[in-house]
């Protein structure tokens, strides 16, 4: 099997992106409850069996602005494809927030059949070597609650929880049970 090769995109191939963003299905969700009170307020992440497996797909949810956003993000230099014998087999989309120097991942995805390679931790190694070279202090990515794969991926990748938000997708995020979980890496 020849090596993986990984290097800065220059442009989307929305057709292939579209592939990579193939999604996910989860059999557990981490259940996320808020107690609020005037001494104390905790927010807790229960693993969970679900009744039904929860599936998810990226591109749906993606609208043309998301997109144009994305190919604005290749003139930084820190969005990355993953190849191997010139097949695009992986891409992290990552955003540059300069006056918090943290490195934003907006998208990171590997196609389904070359899943488990460690193409994804290779992405995310190379794009904090990146970061880290450029002075950046931290990179940071959103998941959701019913991603339990995604968790335990970014958790072995050296991130960790550092905080939730209760209506990023919609107002009802709490009671439709998709929460946005945010994730950081620290790099200094």
């Amino acid at each position: 099997m020849t090596l993986l090769e990984i290097h800065p995109l220059n442009q989307l191939d929305r057709p292939r992106l579209q592939e990579l963003m193939a999604g996910y299905s989860s059999t557990q969700s981490y259940l996320v409850s808020k107690k609020e009170g005037d001494e104390q307020t905790t927010f807790t992440l229960s693993l969970q069996l679900l009744a039904k497996p929860y599936w998810k797909n990226y591109w749906d949810c993606l609208a043309d602005d998301d997109l144009h956003r994305y190919e604005g993000f290749l003139t930084d230099g820190f969005s990355l494809g993953a190849y191997r014998d010139g097949k695009w087999l992986g891409v992290v989309l990552a955003e540059l927030q300069s006056w918090n120097r943290v490195l934003n991942v907006w998208e990171l995805h590997v196609d389904p059949s070359y899943r488990r390679q460690g193409i994804g931790r290779s992405l995310l190694d190379e794009l904090a070597r990146r970061a880290r070279k450029a002075g950046l202090r931290a990179l940071a990515v959103e998941t959701q609650n019913t991603n339990v794969d995604a968790i335990h991926f970014y958790r072995k990748a050296g991130f960790s929880i550092e905080g939730l938000d209760l209506s990023f997708y919609a107002n009802d995020d709490l009671e439709t049970g998709e929460v946005a979980i945010f994730m950081k890496r620290t790099l200094v």
